[in-house]
């Protein structure tokens, strides 16, 4: 069964494994197998589900509330986004302006099937909006009760100092903070993590396998194995392609001799290890079959001892990316219509 960690400097915990939707539910997996892989998640203990409005264009929100219905609400933590351009994507169906946060928040609820969400996260920092309106506007979702507690996903650890000031003036709190995080990606490690160890805010980290490539089932030389996110013309192709060259290939499949020493498959391996980062409070695992929800969640509380770390570190060299200007560059500079 998975474990529990506090969310930030909040009294909120949330299982340590958590389930997200991002480019499964409603797009990739039918919806009866996404009710399924949900169920596995419930059944392995996993109370918390991410989710985003954008993700399949409000689909994956429908899906997943559909896929809770009669659970008790309040045994469940239940997150979702805001920023990404929704519906016909209109000029003001994206961003985080007054108006699209407040009509995002009343069209996630309705899709949710739910009156709040534990936790409401700007998907992105909008460098369009003053981030006044935008806080202000996270004040009055937290006052109205539409949202429990505020969150940011890929902001820098200057854009995460300032809305946390913003948030303390306007007596609300910023919690937690989703970047991609991954024995490959470590580029929060230099400013985000201390910038939000000390603010309060902890991680919760999508990508744990690095888009499936930690998995080891992409082999150097070898075919794409059919059906997998290398092959998905819709977005995960394009996601997984800057870890999809030999060096890097090789390198996880040299990983196997760890994973072995710790009982663990590759996958396992890769979501413990971003867990034993203490500011990490989650990992955000998908999935498309329920197998995998069951698999992935042997990797809670799991404790690498350190030589295995270092010998990780030795493997992987130099093809971990640890730039930390590399959030602001993945960012949008403008919003995206």
């Amino acid at each position: 069964m998975v474990n529990y960690r506090y969310l930030g400097n909040s009294g909120l915990k949330i299982s340590e494994i958590t389930y997200g939707n991002w480019l499964t539910h409603g797009s990739q997996v039918e919806n009866d197998a996404a009710t399924a892989c949900v169920r596995a998640a419930l059944d392995a203990g996993i109370s918390t589900f991410d989710t985003a409005d954008v993700y399949a264009n409000t689909k994956a929100e429908q899906v997943l509330g559909d896929a809770l219905k009669g659970e008790r609400r309040e045994s469940l933590e239940i997150f979702t986004k805001v920023y990404w351009p929704t519906g016909p994507g209109g000029p003001n169906d994206t961003g985080l302006s007054r108006k699209h946060i407040m009509e995002s928040i009343d069209g996630s609820l309705t899709r949710l099937g739910t009156d709040y969400v534990d936790l409401y996260q700007a998907h992105r920092f909008d460098t369009e909006t003053p981030l006044e309106e935008t806080m202000q506007a996270f004040a009055d979702i937290v006052r109205q009760g539409k949202a429990l507690y505020i969150g940011v996903s890929e902001w820098t650890a200057d854009q995460i100092r300032a809305g946390h000031a913003l948030s303390k003036e306007l007596g609300f709190q910023l919690i937690s903070s989703q970047p991609q995080y991954s024995m490959l990606w470590r580029v929060i490690e230099d400013e985000v993590v201390p910038t939000s160890a000390e603010l309060g805010i902890s991680q919760i980290v999508w990508s744990p396998v690095a888009q499936g490539v930690l998995t080891g089932k992409y082999v150097p030389g070898a075919e794409l194995p059919a059906g997998s996110r290398a092959t998905d013309e819709k977005g995960g192709a394009n996601m997984i392609k800057r870890f999809m060259n030999d060096d890097v290939l090789q390198r996880v499949q040299d990983l196997k001799p760890v994973a072995e020493q710790l009982d663990l498959s590759l996958a396992q391996l890769a979501v413990a290890w971003v867990l034993q980062n203490d500011n990490v409070a989650a990992a955000l695992i998908g999935a498309s079959r329920p197998e995998q929800v069951a698999e992935n969640v042997k990797a809670s509380g799991v404790v690498i001892p350190q030589e295995l770390l270092e010998k990780i570190d030795t493997i992987l060299g130099g093809v971990v990316e640890r730039d930390p200007a590399k959030t602001a560059e993945t960012a949008p500079q403008t919003r995206v219509a």
